[in-house]
């Protein structure tokens, strides 16, 4: 028999790596003449330039780039035959890298992530992937299309410098001096938000209060990110509302798109094309997946419903373990997996099931494998 490992990490407590050796131990346990094999994988968020690297080969380029309050610091992106990048936005441009005391999307800018593109276009490479998940930002990608070249002229006839609060005062696009090399590349976006740029369901109005903004300040992000939304529609000919993905990280999914012409598609699906998975699951007899918390966003483009849809289109059934389970839950049965099974096995806090994640998760493994081990002589 053989099994395949591909689980998400469990945020703040076990990396996909991590699950993969828990779970081989455990199958070791019960099926000690079972074969295994695990697969790092990611949905686009944190995690992913390792994920991929691990599974390609690829190297880890360090370059010297400014963060969200433009402070110079060193981030980190991933080159895979030696031509295509894979770039975290939040590496140079995440919530995590701004003090909480600090976090206000007014006064933070994507230009670090504009600065990764560059430095990966340094080094040669044409075909360029950014994940654009946990931005700290709200300022329409100017910061990051600044790095590359593109003005934005404010009404004084002055160069903006890109941050959120910069928005209301866009009248003029100038992207004469965008960096020619920028021409010869593809990009792609891996997002798993569908969110329009403006509106109830747009960048500011849906994501700035979870950066520091208050109520003012999202409606203060929310006029001038319409005056953004127009100036592009009205220069460029494209509909950033009518954009699936244009609200991502506080509207750098519309500028990747409006400006470098970027493909937005679903982060799990692009990295399980990126490691070749489905090559992986030939001769597989049974997939084990997973994430901290199932809930009802475990159906939107993240890991365990890629796996399970991927599976399923083998024949391969698979099961699900996860840190906890949450509302609605269950719909991931809809995508290919047909079991969940949690790691909490008592009443306890989080911060104890985050300190004893580890024994947590090789336990319930063992639980789970034990009753798979039962199915198996019962249908024998």
């Amino acid at each position: 028999m053989k099994f395949l490992f591909a689980s998400d990490s469990f945020k703040g407590s076990l990396t996909c790596e991590q699950t993969i050796d828990l779970m081989t131990a455990a199958v070791r346990e019960v099926f000690p003449h079972a074969e295994c094999c695990g697969v790092r994988v990611a949905d686009g968020g944190e995690g992913t330039v390792n994920a991929v690297i691990s599974e390609t080969g690829g190297t880890i380029v360090t370059a010297k780039v400014h963060d969200p309050l433009m402070n110079e610091i060193n981030a980190a992106y991933g080159i895979i035959d030696g031509s295509r990048a894979i770039i975290e936005m939040s590496a140079a441009s995440g919530l995590t890298l701004v003090p909480e005391n600090l976090r206000n999307p007014l006064n933070t800018s994507t230009y670090g992530t504009g600065e990764l593109i560059l430095n990966a276009v340094e080094h040669g490479c044409r075909d360029i992937t950014v994940a654009v998940g946990g931005s700290a930002t709200n300022d329409g990608g100017m910061g990051c299309m600044r790095a590359l070249g593109v003005r934005f002229i404010g009404k004084d006839g002055k160069e903006l410098s890109g941050f959120g609060r910069e928005l209301e005062q866009v009248v003029h696009i100038d992207t004469d001096s965008l960096d020619s090399r920028l021409r010869a590349c593809s990009f792609t976006v891996m997002c798993d938000v569908k969110n329009p740029l403006c509106g109830e369901n747009g960048a500011s109005r849906i994501f700035s209060k979870q950066k520091g903004a208050s109520e003012k300040i999202t409606e203060q992000l929310e006029r001038g990110m319409c005056i953004y939304r127009d100036v592009i529609r009205s220069q460029f000919g494209i509909d950033c509302d009518k954009t699936e993905g244009a609200g991502a990280a506080g509207g750098l999914g519309a500028a990747l798109r409006v400006f470098l012409g970027a493909e937005i598609r679903s982060g799990i699906e692009t990295i399980l094309k990126i490691i070749g998975f489905d090559e992986k699951l030939k001769d597989v007899d049974i997939v084990i997946t997973g994430e901290g918390c199932a809930d009802s966003q475990s159906v939107c483009g993240k890991v365990m419903q890629g796996i399970g849809t991927h599976a399923e289109k083998f024949g391969i059934p698979c099961i699900g373990l996860c840190g906890s389970l949450g509302d609605c839950a269950e719909k991931i049965y809809n995508f290919g997996v047909s079991s969940l099974q949690c790691t909490v096995c008592r009443p306890m806090t989080l911060s104890e099931a985050v300190d004893n994640a580890k024994s947590l998760y090789y336990n319930a493994a063992v639980r789970m494998l034990r009753l798979l081990d039962v199915g198996m002589k019962i249908k024998r």
